[in-house]
């Protein structure tokens, strides 16, 4: 006979109350959003929203053209054909008993990893916080590293394309030495199944012999570090001490050398490209 199934508790009803609270709001502001973009676009107060119905209307009469054509057809026949062959190949997958041992799998990942996410959410939102912050910091640098990766692309596209017509004129090649080395270590595989078996026997056996010294030695060097905490602790303030000393006079250093940079640049801009008038020396001195 089945057993009944124990009633939540009074904190899963709160739990679950509250979580379908908080998505029910951010539905609520979702479409409240995407009504108030439907709103601003299709205004007729700003002209727009006529202009938009157009642009509308001509798009959608371009689809209807394109899709009414026999190779859109085709097209539309051949995926569904292959996403009919999917589903009814895929589908006895799920009730396969081969599918247990991967469902089983699945939920015990699930109930391991469940308590970690909890755990270390406060971590990762601080650390997505930060990298948004570092992103805005750098977005000077992006259209250079844009530009710059545009041309490493450019100068890399004859060099793929070469390469792209050799690999298709050496495919005889190619076969050959795919078959050479299916030949080669096809009698090797059994062998390496059976080293393998055997070195994960041996690697169980270290591991369990080793477990309980590593244990003793990660109590022993909790202990070490819980001891040495305050030293550690002093250690790191003269550190930061020492760093915001230091502070000022690597400011001054950059701030010289950038001046000393600058009076350089124009020196050697003044002797590449001298004055049209005669006897007019252009002359910097660093501070």
């Amino acid at each position: 006979m089945a057993t009944i199934p124990s009633l939540p508790s009074r904190d899963d009803v709160l739990r679950m109350a509250r979580s379908t609270t908080d998505i029910t709001g951010q539905l609520l502001d979702t479409a409240g959003n995407i009504t108030r973009i439907a709103i601003n676009t299709f205004d007729p107060r700003d002209g727009s929203g006529q202009e938009v119905l157009r642009v509308l209307r001509q798009t959608t009469a371009e689809l209807a053209e394109a899709s009414a054509s026999p190779q859109a057809q085709e097209a539309f026949y051949r995926i569904v054909d292959t996403l009919t062959r999917l589903g009814t190949s895929g589908a006895p997958l799920a009730v396969h008993p081969v599918s247990r041992p991967a469902q089983a799998l699945l939920t015990a990942l699930g109930d391991s990893l469940l308590p970690v996410l909890d755990a270390v959410e406060p971590a990762v939102e601080e650390f997505a916080t930060a990298l948004g912050d570092l992103a805005e910091a750098l977005s000077p640098l992006l259209p250079a590293g844009a530009g710059l990766a545009a041309g490493i692309l450019l100068a890399l596209t004859p060099v793929i394309r070469s390469a792209a017509e050799v690999l298709r004129d050496s495919s005889p090649e190619l076969r050959r030495i795919a078959d050479a080395l299916t030949a080669a270590l096809a009698p090797l595989m059994p062998l390496q199944v059976a080293l393998a078996e055997r070195a994960a026997g041996a690697g169980a056996g270290v591991v369990r012999a080793s477990l309980q010294p590593l244990a003793d030695l990660t109590e022993a060097a909790a202990a070490t570090a819980k001891a040495a905490g305050p030293v550690l602790v002093a250690g790191e303030e003269l550190l930061v001490a020492g760093l915001e000393h230091l502070q000022p006079l690597l400011l001054a250093g950059a701030s010289r050398a950038g001046r000393v940079a600058r009076a350089a640049a124009v020196r050697v801009s003044a002797a590449a490209s001298p004055a049209a008038e005669p006897g007019v020396v252009v002359s910097v001195a660093a501070v």
